[in-house]
């Protein structure tokens, strides 16, 4: 799949390959309203004032309403249908683990603590966790695809990218709006619409939007028994938002948006890709937990890529577990924006938020039949405040473009987590320990040398911070000669975060009890005893055997840090349909605290680095052919010092940062216009992001050293898309159209770790730590074939567009692919250990009715 795939984006490059279209939307320059056009001129705010894409020095997509609606995007992890350089995963969790990539850059995190690389502003207010802004796309205007760090833009740093979304503002001018009702497979209903109206004619005006979605999910989760306790994956999700806005003739215009969210889907299901030799060699059989771990799904995976196997379950779409998963979640806020003029060509513009994110889950954290482990109660409550001042405008007739800002956030955020050990949990322990004692220790280990049995333990373990985020930004835009334009931007930002971990309540007894029998443990056994008898999530805190032994302990900690970020861009118009530019920034993002019950064990220090990224760009953008064709080409090199990286091992999340990190590569995008009926759109991202050979530095700790020489999570060396429109009218008022997208993927890695890391015990047979990395076994199994994704939709629009009936059809061959890949909990360990899977949507299809008035 990677040769044809190689061969593919070759042939694209070849023929002058373009991307994702931009299809005849537009912006008012004085309003940003939009505007239909029958050119290809696309305008947006990408560089914080309006301008034709074609003209900014930075690798922008920008996605129009129609794309969105023509890929089926209604959230921000779908994007990736519609921007090559932009990809997104998400774990166990509904509200905290989904990662946003673009050029293969991303933060890897199950941490609340962690920031997200690629930042997300939603009408210009920035939000500080992806999960937040999980809420369904309805009523956008468009959306901007920003390649590389930011931050001397936006109101906050971000080191791979960011989103721009920008929601549709209440028109003041006339009344209208639009409903579509949609039906799908998996029982899937959505309802979207919105109305809009003039409260004061030209001057002030009401829009309110709405959504609602439900659908049945699509992996059923069965028990040990093979009986289906309920479904994951699923959605049930509705939104509300209302917006006042108002223009008047003095120049003074803004808007209040106040929405709010809620959603009861539950996330997500993982499927066992690689079966632990302890589960096929019979050692979990040997403690009563049944010849396959007590695993209800239908197979048995024992090679170390066996992708066919991985297939086979999933064309079943079944995994395991106790319980199906649930969330319940709740996102509301309120965010206003006022622009005035304060001169001639200038305007102060404040943006200002307020949102609070609340969110309850529950899950079975072991992916098994098996009754080991559970998160009975996982409580979020995120608070955040924005501001924003900018003042920018022109001089110098127009040569001067320049801005000039100051930023703050404030975030609090407050976590509780309540873990449970399960029946099974003494059982699994002696699977575990199984083959280094010959099964002399019995089903249950830690009971015979304490006599207290594990099951029932619960504790709750409360994570708190409190971060704020100072700065001051300029950006200015200078045309140095006819033609030959200078950008200059600069940042300094200051944070500071404070936060810890304590624990309101724990009945643990079992890890008291295994310390207190040591003793009597065999000593090459005393660590293992005391991994799984004091299990990190569940062991009771600041014990003080703690001084001495690797045990939890509570932690209160200080992370301040500030760094000057800048951009310099020089950008040359060889004529108004070929622009170049070169440009290179200095980007970052803040380190912070790593909020784990494990972060301060053995008195580590629980803070991370800031990670920072120098970024090279050079870029080409072209109209030729009357316009019909838009060619516009990326060559980039990124360098990232301090890369900030979280990883499960399967008892517990390390936090590190990896001195180097690099992403580099050619982006081609654009459209092709043949006629007024045919729009085509190709593309291909080239990319290596990786770990160069030498990205330990000093470092020698051993998850360090083993990630060197290996790409980075989901990061495919090739993405190819290639798709087209054709709108036929039939008459006056009639139209047909059919659309088609292709995505096509080369392989890609889905897990950190391109190695098992080496253990204290394999380093010191080898010799040395590289040896020990160098003699590893490779974790292939986490390698996802190259794959193609089809997107189809096709139907009829009448009355001039007011109303539309379409079919569509997302990943029309079914592909069933991961999309992360992890450590089993708690099955086994090393090269021995299970590997489970989150795997994305299977083939959805269906109806969908628009109304437009």
């Amino acid at each position: 799949m990677t040769r044809k795939l190689a061969a593919f984006a070759g042939g694209l490059m070849a023929c002058s390959a373009l991307t994702t279209p931009a299809f005849a939307q537009d912006t008012d320059a004085e309003d940003q309203a939009p505007v239909v056009r029958d050119d290809n001129v696309i305008i947006v705010t990408a560089t914080r004032r309006a301008q034709d894409v074609q003209d900014i020095p930075l690798a922008v997509t920008a996605i129009s309403p129609q794309q969105l609606e023509a890929q089926r995007v209604v959230n921000i992890q779908q994007i990736s249908a519609l921007a090559p350089s932009f990809t997104a995963s998400q774990a166990q969790l509904a509200s905290g683990s989904v990662v946003l990539r673009v050029r293969g850059i991303g933060t890897t995190s199950n941490n609340i603590g962690f920031e997200s690389a690629v930042g997300i502003f939603i009408d210009g207010a920035y939000q500080s966790r992806p999960g937040v802004a999980l809420s369904e796309f309805v009523d956008v205007e468009r959306v901007e695809v920003l390649r590389g760090p930011q931050g001397t833009l936006f109101g906050r740093n971000t080191s791979a990218g960011a989103l721009n979304i920008t929601n549709v503002r209440p028109d003041v001018t006339e009344f209208g709006g639009f409903v579509n009702a949609e039906y799908g497979n998996f029982d899937e209903i959505s309802l979207q619409g919105a109305v809009n109206v003039p409260i004061v004619q030209d001057t002030v005006a009401l829009r309110v939007t709405g959504a609602y979605r439900k659908r049945d999910g699509f992996l059923d989760v069965v028990d040990r028994n093979g009986n289906s306790v309920g479904d994951t994956n699923d959605a049930d999700q509705w939104l509300v938002r209302a917006q006042v806005g108002w223009d008047t003739d003095s120049g003074l215009r803004g808007r209040i948006i106040a929405d709010y969210a809620k959603s009861q889907s539950s996330c997500c299901g993982a499927v066992e890709l690689y079966q632990s030799p302890l589960v096929t060699g019979g050692a979990y059989a040997a403690v009563g937990l049944g010849a396959n771990g007590g695993n209800g799904q239908p197979f048995v995976s024992v090679a170390p890529r066996d992708n066919a196997a991985f297939e086979q379950a999933m064309d079943n779409r079944t995994v395991s577990a106790n319980f199906a998963p649930r969330a319940d979640i709740d996102n509301y806020g309120i965010t206003g924006e006022v622009e005035f003029p304060v001169w001639d060509g200038a305007d102060l513009i404040f943006i200002g938020s307020w949102r609070t994110y609340e969110s309850f889950e529950n899950y079975d954290s072991d992916f098994t039949g098996l009754d080991i482990f559970n998160v009975d109660a996982l409580n979020l409550e995120l608070e955040t405040w924005t501001a924003e001042l900018r003042l920018q405008g022109d001089t110098w007739g127009g040569k001067l473009n320049y801005m000039i800002g100051g930023f703050y956030s404030d975030e609090q955020l407050d976590q509780s987590v309540s873990f449970a050990l399960g029946q099974d949990f003494g059982e699994n322990v002696g699977a575990l320990l199984f083959v280094p004692t010959g099964g002399a220790l019995g089903a249950n280990p830690l009971s015979v040398f304490t006599g207290v049995d594990p099951a029932g333990t619960t504790n709750t373990n409360r994570f708190q911070q409190d971060a704020k985020s100072y700065a001051i930004f300029t950006h200015n835009s200078l045309e140095i000669a006819d033609g030959l334009e200078l950008t200059l931007g600069a940042r300094y930002s200051w944070e500071e975060k404070s936060g810890g971990f304590t624990q309101p309540a724990s009945n643990n007894q079992i890890c008291p009890a295994v310390l207190g029998a040591l003793g009597a443990v065999p000593a090459s056994l005393q660590p293992t005893f005391i991994g799984l008898g004091c299990f990190g999530f569940t062991a009771p805190a600041d014990l003080p055997q703690a001084a001495a032994l690797p045990l939890v302990r509570t932690f209160q900690s200080e992370f301040d840090d500030e760094e000057l970020i800048y951009t310099v861009k020089l950008a040359y118009e060889f004529s108004p349909a070929v622009n170049a530019y070169a440009s290179f920034t200095h980007g970052y993002k803040a380190g912070g605290i790593n909020l784990d019950t494990t972060a301060a064990v053995a008195g580590a220090d629980p803070t991370f680095l800031s990670e920072e990224v120098d970024a090279f760009e050079l870029g080409l953008k072209t109209r030729f052919l009357d316009d019909a064709v838009t060619l516009n080409i990326a060559a980039f090199y990124e360098e990232f010092s301090n890369f900030q990286v979280l990883e499960f091992t399967g008892t517990a999340f390390q936090t590190f940062n990896v001195p180097v990190a690099e992403s580099k590569g050619v982006e081609i995008e654009g459209l092709i216009r043949p006629n007024s009926e045919l729009t085509f759109n190709v593309g291909a991202t080239i990319l290596e992001a990786s770990y160069p050979a030498d990205c330990a530095g000093n470092q020698t700790a051993p998850q360090v050293v083993s990630l060197c020489g290996f790409d980075l999570t989901n990061a495919p060396q090739i993405v190819a898309l290639i798709g087209g429109l054709w709108e036929k009218p039939i008459n006056d008022s009639t139209e047909f159209f059919i659309s088609g997208q292709i995505r096509m993927e080369s392989d890609q890695r889905t897990a950190t770790q391109g190695i098992v890391p080496p253990d204290a015990a394999a380093i010191a047979a080898a010799g040395s730590l590289q040896a020990a990395v160098d003699a590893a076994p490779l974790i292939i199994a986490d390698v996802q074939d190259g794959k193609a994704f089809v997107n189809m939709r096709g139907g009829f629009r009448f009355g001039n567009g007011a109303y539309a009936i379409e079919g569509w059809v997302t990943n029309l061959t079914n592909e069933v692919v991961r999309g992360v890949t992890f450590n089993t909990t708690l099955r086994g360990s090393g090269a021995a250990n299970s590997r489970s899977a989150f795997v994305l949507p299977p083939r959805q299809y269906g109806v969908t009715l628009r109304a437009r008035f």
